[in-house]
């Protein structure tokens, strides 16, 4: 779903009330809330499921930018140059 700012921007003072209320919110909605101090945005609260979902694609990402890069450079092979440069350094017989 989603991000609903009527329902997902919380005050601390909310948090300290209604933290189980939220919690729920939390597991049922799957939506992060923004907790406000002062009027302003100050802290995420995000369930665990969500947070690994969204730290394994940043690391899919952090791992594929090197990659991207050579692209964007033009540091590729096709991949019979690749495979036949490839079996001749590991004197791999076809």
């Amino acid at each position: 779903m989603p991000f609903s700012i009527t329902e997902d921007i919380k005050t601390v003072s909310d948090l300290k009330k209604n933290t189980n209320e939220i919690f729920k919110q939390l597991h049922d909605t799957g939506r992060p809330v923004v907790v406000t101090v002062n009027g302003k945005p100050d802290v995420v609260l995000i369930n665990v499921d969500a947070f690994e979902k969204k730290l394994k694609a940043l690391n899919l990402g952090l791992l594929l930018a090197p990659a991207e890069k050579d692209v964007k450079d033009g540091r590729t092979k096709d991949a019979r140059t690749f495979l036949k440069e490839f079996k001749k350094s590991a004197k791999i017989s076809s």
